[in-house]
C-alpha cells in the first residue's frame, strides 16, 4: 500500500473510529487497514491512535496527522481532476429525507450515474440528525433551516409550502377563508425533530407572516403520518405543494387559503466544515440544484 492510501485508510479509521467500519468502507481486509495504521505510526514515530476493545481514538499526534491527511488528499484529487476529461471517482455517501429522494434525487439519477460512471452512489434515507464524520456520510440534504454551525450549508432549493384540508374535513368544519378565523377549525399537529411541541401553521398576510396555532386533535412527528391524518379529516396541514400534487389531482385534499401562503421551505446540503469539498460532492451538488430547478419549475406549470 502506497503512502497516498495509507493516508486515505487512516483518515477513514479515524473518521469511523472503528477498523471494523472502516475496512468495510474501504473494502479491505480489516488485518490490512491495521497494518496500514501500524505501518504509518512507525514510519512517523509517533503513535496516532487510542486503541481500546470497543472505542478507537485519535491521539492529538493523530488528530494533526488526520487534518494534514484531508488537505493532502483533497489537493491530489484537485489535481487529478483537473485534466481534461477526467471526471470524480470514488464512493459518494450522502443521506436524504426520504420524500426529497424518492421525487427528486431517484427518478433523475440514472443520469447522474451515467455522467459519473466511476461514482459509486450510496444513498440512506433519514431526517436524523447525523454526525456525518463518524457514520462516514459525505453529505445530507434537508428540508428546513441548517442548524448545525459545525457543518457548510449550500442552499439548492427554495420550495413552496401550501395549505391543505380533506373534502371531509371540509363538510364537518367549513372552509377556511382567513387565518385569523381559526377558531372553529383543528389542525394536525406536526412535532419536527428536537422541538418542544407542535409547529404552528404559518401564513403571509399583508406582508408579514403570522404564526397561529390552533386546536390539534392528533400530533405527529412523520411526514408520511402527517397526510395521512390530513386525508382522514383529523386537521389543516401544510406541506410542500411538490408532496401534494397526487392528493390534489386525485381530490383527497383540497387547497386553502391560497392567498395566505405560508414562507417557502429552504432545501440544503450539508458537508463538514473542516473537510475540503470533494470533487465527488461538487459534482453531486452542482447535479442537485439543477435538479431541482427543474423539478420545482416543471411543478409550478402544471400547478396553474
Amino acid at each position: 500500500m502506497d503512502r497516498f492510501d495509507a493516508m486515505r485508510v487512516f483518515s477513514r479509521v479515524v473518521e469511523r473510529r472503528s477498523f471494523t467500519l472502516a475496512a468495510e468502507d474501504t473494502g479491505l481486509p480489516r488485518s490490512t487497514v491495521t497494518d496500514a495504521v501500524k505501518q504509518l505510526e512507525a514510519r512517523l514515530g509517533v503513535r496516532l491512535l487510542q486503541r481500546t476493545t470497543r472505542h478507537v481514538s485519535p491521539t492529538l499526534d493523530g488528530e494533526a496527522y488526520y487534518q494534514r491527511c484531508l488537505s493532502i488528499l483533497a489537493d491530489i484529487e484537485e489535481a487529478e481532476g483537473a485534466f481534461a476529461g477526467a471526471k470524480p471517482k470514488g464512493l459518494l455517501r450522502v443521506d436524504v429525507h426520504g420524500t426529497l429522494a424518492r421525487h427528486f434525487v431517484l427518478p433523475s439519477l440514472p443520469s447522474f450515474l451515467e455522467t459519473y460512471p466511476d461514482i459509486e452512489f450510496y444513498m440512506s434515507e433519514g431526517d436524523r440528525l447525523v454526525d456525518l464524520v463518524r457514520e462516514g456520510i459525505d453529505c445530507v440534504l434537508r428540508v428546513g433551516v441548517p442548524q448545525d454551525s459545525d457543518m457548510v450549508a449550500r442552499r439548492v432549493a427554495m420550495l413552496d409550502e401550501i395549505t391543505l384540508v380533506s373534502p371531509s374535513y371540509i363538510a364537518a368544519f367549513g372552509k377556511p377563508d382567513h387565518p385569523e378565523r381559526l377558531d372553529t377549525h383543528r389542525m394536525v399537529g406536526f412535532r419536527a425533530t428536537g422541538s418542544a411541541g407542535p409547529l404552528p401553521l404559518e401564513f403571509i398576510v399583508d406582508g408579514s407572516v403570522r404564526n397561529i396555532t390552533i386546536p390539534a386533535a392528533v400530533t405527529v412527528n412523520a411526514a408520511e403520518s402527517y397526510i395521512s391524518a390530513a386525508r382522514m379529516g383529523l386537521g389543516m396541514i401544510q406541506i410542500p405543494r411538490y408532496h401534494a400534487e397526487q392528493d390534489l389531482a386525485a381530490g383527497s385534499l383540497v387547497h386553502v387559503l391560497a392567498n395566505f401562503p405560508p414562507t417557502q421551505t429552504p432545501v440544503s446540503l450539508l458537508y463538514p466544515r473542516n473537510r475540503q469539498l470533494s470533487p465527488r460532492v461538487r459534482v453531486f451538488i452542482d447535479w442537485l440544484v439543477k435538479v431541482f430547478a427543474r423539478q420545482t419549475a416543471e411543478n409550478a406549470v402544471h400547478s396553474y
